[in-house]
């Protein structure tokens, strides 16, 4: 049998660990699927979107740390991978498109379907070419696969159609391209240099994000050297909050009011492996040291004394090893008793509601979490969601938390979802979808019941677009155009043959939870919360303030008094009683 160009790359990216592609197929993708169709050792998994295919290729890259790959076919096709591929690449995950295009020799005539993919997805992307001539293929492929598992981002391969069926040499062996193992350090002296600050200062705040994954405890005993409270960024909450005594919760628009005082009130800040970007949030007379491994991030955010280049892993115990004994505990015993207080407030609003009442999204999430596999893996739509995992999801180590969180994309939750569930269906997948999330690639139930992957969606039925009408209330504008005329989601999932349940009243949760969470297969909890719950963040600008009260003259004025009551009787009263 002849050897093509699509079986040489599908023998290419199964030697570097890929298992299936996500995509759609369409006439400029036959010469590949048809490889597939017969492939042993590669399978396709046929999505309902293409966004959704590049989603579901970026959570299975996050949750492997390997190479993940999706496909589309021309014009059209591969447009639809945008989104998602920014989302890859900005979360730093390791993913390959496959742009189909259209014949070569049509190429700059207006032909049907035709774009430019490989001006389309150069943004977003570490490596984006197109492929001319099957002599190029051996080497720009290897290049495409290395840059992503290397720099852990995109590598687009445009490739007309019909060079898919082409003949090429089968070569004695595929490359086999995985990561390479570095160790990355500062030099000697700039080392020296961080413990001689870092020995001076009396109140020095660490703030964590997820490039401290794989040195959790190197973090933690630095932070016992320096009697130092431990911040974390949303991406590194995984990573850091789980058995740690020094943890003082997150910081940030989503975060707790003793992260942000615990960075506020000290005299060194080190930052390490986050790109944290609220500068209004980090200090702005606090001497600041950045530890990253790509020196291109330092000091995008705030002033940055001193630089360190170098993973975490490698790095912290070389500074644990430079701290003298004898610090003062006040510092951190002042951060500690603040997050203490500030948990205590936020877990007394994670109660049940009246029935009849909306539920409290505090509460649907805290069951979720209490009755969560220990491994699960939580996957929240950006808005609303986002803001109760973090708050509100414990993690253990084991547990993962994926979303959307540097690009920041409506409808992640479930697409997500297809790709961390695709690598282990027996692992448990909860996805925290908004409504507005879950309804803007809702055929991507259909993928799941079609791929037979037990994701558990469970809906935050809120029936608007709410962190957007949060926004609209902080920057003073009366909320226009967030309403969502919701279906019944457990009916709709019911139809295409998904387990669906429907809760409005908060006492008949618990049990809903635990079934939903024990069905054997895809599941769907539409769950009703209240629209005018609000998540204040930990410090409140005086815009905000004086956008708020300018929202509520203007919602009086326009005759919508009523929405004040409710946010009142949603947020004031429960504080109250």
């Amino acid at each position: 049998m002849s050897y093509t160009v699509a079986d040489l790359i599908v023998d290419t990216i199964a030697a570097a660990g890929v298992r299936r592609i996500y995509g759609i197929p369409g006439d400029s993708l036959n010469g590949f699927t048809d490889v597939l169709r017969t492939s042993k050792d590669v399978t396709w998994t046929h999505v309902r979107h293409e966004e959704g295919a590049a989603f579901a290729a970026a959570g299975e890259a996050a949750i492997t740390g390997g190479l993940a790959v999706c496909a589309g076919s021309c014009g059209p096709g591969n447009l639809h991978l945008v989104n998602g591929l920014y989302d890859a690449h900005r979360s730093r995950v390791p993913v390959l498109a496959i742009a189909a295009q259209i014949p070569a020799g049509n190429v700059g005539t207006r032909y049907f379907q035709e774009t430019h993919p490989e001006q389309i997805f150069a943004e977003c992307s570490s490596f984006c070419e197109t492929l001319s001539t099957v002599d190029q293929l051996p080497y720009l492929l290897d290049i495409a696969v290395r840059t992503a598992v290397e720099e852990r981002g995109v590598s687009v391969l445009v490739i007309p159609g019909e060079l898919f069926l082409k003949k090429i040499d089968r070569p004695d062996r595929v490359s086999r391209i995985r990561a390479a193992g570095t160790v990355m350090r500062p030099d000697d002296e700039s080392l020296q240099l961080a413990g001689v600050r870092l020995n001076e200062s009396e109140r020095v705040t660490i703030l964590a994000g997820a490039g401290v994954a794989g040195a959790h405890d190197e973090l933690v005993a630095l932070a016992e050297a320096l009697r130092a409270p431990i911040v974390h960024a949303l991406r590194g909450k995984e990573f850091v909050e789980y058995d740690n005594p020094y943890d003082v919760g997150m910081t940030g628009l989503l975060g707790f009011s003793s992260g942000y005082r615990a960075i506020e009130h000290c005299d060194t800040l080190l930052m390490i492996g986050t790109d944290f970007p609220y500068s209004q949030f980090l200090p702005s007379k606090a001497y600041t040291i950045q530890l990253d491994v790509r020196g291109s991030q330092i000091g995008r955010r705030c002033r940055v004394d001193l630089p360190l280049i170098g993973s975490a892993a490698d790095t912290l115990p070389l500074l644990t090893a430079l701290i003298s004994g004898g610090r003062s505990d006040e510092h951190l015993t002042t951060a500690l008793d603040h997050y203490a207080r500030t948990r205590a407030g936020l877990d007394e609003l994670a109660t049940s509601s009246a029935d009849g009442d909306p539920i409290h999204p505090q509460y649907l999430t805290k069951l979720l979490s209490e009755m969560a596999a220990d491994d699960a893996v939580f996957v929240p739509d950006v808005g609303s969601p986002v803001v109760w995992a973090a708050r509100y999801l414990k993690m253990n180590g084991r547990r993962r938390l994926i979303g959307s969180f540097n690009h920041g994309s409506m409808a992640n939750a479930l697409s997500q979802s297809v790709g961390v569930s695709a690598v282990d269906p027996a692992r448990q997948v909860i996805a925290m979808a908004g409504d507005g999330g879950l309804a803007m690639l809702l055929g991507e139930l259909l993928t799941l019941v079609q791929n037979s992957l037990p994701v558990k969606v469970v809906v935050f039925d809120n029936s608007s677009l709410n962190f957007v009408e949060l926004e609209m209330k902080a920057a003073g504008f009366v909320t226009f155009g967030t309403d969502l005329e919701n279906p019944d989601f457990a009916a709709l999932a019911e139809s295409v043959g998904i387990w669906g349940r429907r809760v409005t009243d908060a006492s008949a949760l618990p049990a809903a939870v635990r079934d939903f969470l024990a069905h054997d297969g895809p599941a769907v909890l539409d769950v009703t919360t209240a629209r005018q719950e609000l998540s204040i963040p930990p410090a409140i600008s005086a815009a905000q303030a004086k956008g708020f009260a300018l929202y509520a003259l203007r919602t009086v004025m326009s005759g919508r008094g009523d929405e004040l009551v409710d946010l009142a009787e949603t947020n004031l009263l429960k504080r109250l009683f």
